[in-house]
């Protein structure tokens, strides 16, 4: 079972660039997208339907933001959007899918670039998403969660981590969350598979055209497993060179 996790930064522009035939040619089983930045309304939805997919998704309430969506081969036994916290579902960040005794959830983490206030927000968010999500581990121990976490949780995992000690997305707050979160029985598929692969980066920031091609990101997109299904892990990997959006896909294998 091949699950990929994309920021695909607005699905309209990524179709546009190509994304339905990069998955005529890249065959996958799940296929998590955060930041749609449209409702299902906006897009021809056959455009999937065609290759075999079923479609959840979760729009935000704002037009053009944010927005998480699940494209999956198989019928998906239970779908539930949002964590019945306000502002999160309202910008429509998380939606889960259940195929069978698999839980996949499908999280758009806040960033907190824009200011102090989304900085508080997205340490909110973090928290309350924690207790959610290790409450339903409980009733549901194979979970997944896929997506873009606007967390750097290593200096392996970032460019510049002393010019960014500073910078939302690398502060020592989020980084402890990340210590917290997978202390708590989960696992960094890639970095269970790639100990000490440097350069791996699956976001670039757009202001300067060289950053990409110099390589110069950071790794905040992760698909996270729980500990149940760590024998289930064949391989994890990063594909930097898939280029629809700032961000690049990630891809978790499972032998189940």
């Amino acid at each position: 079972m091949r699950i990929v996790s994309y920021n695909v930064n607005g699905i309209r522009a990524a179709i546009k660039k190509g994304l339905i035939d990069w998955l005529k040619e890249y065959p996958v089983d799940i296929f998590c997208v955060q930041e749609t930045k449209a409702t299902p309304n906006d897009i021809d939805l056959s455009l999937f339907t065609a290759l075999g997919y079923h479609v959840s998704w979760y729009p935000a309430q704002k037009k053009g933001y944010s927005g998480v969506a699940v494209f999956s081969k198989k019928k998906p036994t239970q779908v539930i959007c949002g964590t019945g916290h306000e502002i999160s579902d309202f910008e429509g960040r998380v939606i889960r899918v259940d195929i069978g005794d698999l839980t996949i959830i499908n999280a758009y983490f806040p960033s907190g670039t824009s200011g102090d206030e989304r900085q508080t927000y997205k340490y909110q968010w973090l928290n309350e998403f924690y207790a959610w999500v290790e409450t339903l581990k409980n009733e549901r121990p194979n979970i997944i969660v896929a997506g873009d976490y606007n967390i750097a949780h290593k200096e392996i995992d970032i460019h510049d981590p002393k010019g960014n000690k500073k910078s939302s997305g690398f502060l020592p707050e989020e980084r402890a969350w990340m210590d917290q979160f997978l202390a708590a029985g989960w696992i960094d598929s890639f970095r269970h598979k790639n100990e000490t692969a440097t350069g791996a980066y699956s976001w670039w920031s757009q202001r300067f055209p060289s950053v990409r091609l110099d390589n110069k990101g950071w790794r905040i997109d992760y698909l996270c497993a729980t500990s149940a299904l760590e024998k289930e892990i064949k391989s994890a990997s990063i594909l930097p060179d898939v280029k629809h959006s700032d961000h690049c896909p990630i891809v978790l294998e499972l032998k189940k």
